[in-house]
């Protein structure tokens, strides 16, 4: 996946979670539209995770075909 794919992605993800959040303004989720709510924002936090090793890979001249998905333990244990 290069770089503009990852963005695309990005902007799927981001247009299911805000869908997701908007159609349900004032109410609240089923539990499957939480868990999927979850996994979008995940798959979000992973997509951003893998576009900025490209890059930082990319700028130490390396190459970034070699970033790999990282996993959810430790996408979501990063400190904000």
């Amino acid at each position: 996946m290069d770089d503009a794919q990852i963005v695309q992605r990005i902007r799927e993800l981001a247009d299911e979670e805000h869908a997701l959040e908007q159609t349900h303004a004032g109410k609240g989720l089923s539990g499957d539209e939480l868990a999927r709510l979850r996994a979008t924002e995940v798959a979000l936090d992973q997509c951003w995770d893998l576009l900025r090793q490209r890059r930082a890979r990319r700028n130490a001249g390396q190459d970034p075909d070699d970033a790999a998905v990282r996993s959810e333990g430790v996408v979501e244990g990063y400190q904000q």
